[in-house]
């Protein structure tokens, strides 16, 4: 079994910065991605951030492009989401996710942390 644990999230406003941590603990022989997603009120779950070991590349949202950036532990299976010139709509429930292989001949596994608010506001 796989955890992950979140922090960082809290309030802040419009302009400032956030930097949210996820650490990935268990049985983990390997990830294959490590990603952040968030949900707002009303709304379903987005992709915001995602670190694809396969590829070595990392792809954003377009609406967070040039002031959010992910970067990655790998020797601490963990993930970072920096947040920068944060605005009202980044207000949202920021969930933390990894495709986990236990060992070397498993299946290819996706966990999700119990996320993590993050509110914008004056």
């Amino acid at each position: 079994q796989v955890q992950l644990v979140e922090s960082g999230g809290g309030l802040v406003q419009p302009g400032g910065s956030l930097r949210l941590s996820c650490a990935a603990s268990g049985r983990i022989f390997s990830t294959d991605r490590m990603a952040w997603y968030r949900q707002a009120p009303g709304k379903g779950r987005e992709l915001v951030a995602v670190f694809t070991t396969s590829s070595g590349g990392t792809n954003y949202a377009a609406s967070v492009r040039g002031r959010f950036t992910l970067s990655r532990d790998s020797a601490k299976n963990a993930v970072y989401l920096q947040m920068s010139e944060l605005k009202h709509e980044d207000t949202a429930v920021y969930y933390c996710y990894a495709s986990v292989k236990a060992e070397l001949n498993s299946p290819t596994l996706g966990y999700w942390g119990q996320g993590t608010q993050v509110t914008v506001s004056l």
